[in-house]
């Protein structure tokens, strides 16, 4: 069975989100879309989770006191000065040792997230893409089985898009299908 690719094309944002909707809802295939503008409409209808870098963050964060506290602490016993009677473990100077590490590593840990969970770069060339996607129109691609495609145009079709084609993707080459 072979893979079909959907490909749509609509005039307004509102009509691109409420497609995006109801075939999530409907859970057919496999949805990318294309927009002229960053579309919060059309973002918020994958209700997609909340992003993984956040974690690769807080886990710099975490790691850059843990990395300070080690590191003065450390220095501390090592180089075992006793300075007018105060103790040789000293909070109040760690602290700020500790901040700069965990703001310098949480930085670093957040774009490496972000990298690896955002799909940056893209390795293979986005499929379906028209010039027009990024001028005037929103597209909106789905990936699914043969049987699925005709629902899927109808649907498409009564969200109120411009105008819709459909292609079968092959493992080794794309072939076009008016």
């Amino acid at each position: 069975m072979s893979t079909i690719a959907v490909i749509a094309s609509f005039g307004e944002e509102d009509q691109c989100a409420q497609a995006v909707h109801e075939l999530r809802t409907a859970e057919l295939g496999e949805l990318q879309t294309f927009s002229p503008f960053p579309s919060h409409k059309i973002q918020h209808s994958f209700a997609r989770p909340k992003s993984r870098a956040r974690w690769a963050t807080f886990t710099g964060g975490v790691t850059g006191v843990l990395t300070g506290l080690a590191i003065t602490i450390g220095t501390s016993w090592e180089w075992n000065l006793n300075v007018g009677g105060k103790p040789v473990v000293s909070w109040p100077p760690f602290i700020v040792i500790c901040f700069e590490l965990m703001i310098l590593l949480g930085g670093i840990f957040g774009l490496l997230g972000f990298f690896a969970f955002s799909g940056v770069p893209a390795l293979e060339p986005a499929f379906g893409y028209s010039e027009r996607f990024g001028s005037d129109l929103f597209g909106l691609v789905v990936r699914c089985d043969e049987p699925k495609a005709s629902r899927i145009e109808a649907m498409l079709r009564e969200a109120g898009a411009q105008e819709v084609s459909r292609e079968i993707i092959n493992q080794e080459r794309v072939v076009a299908d008016a």
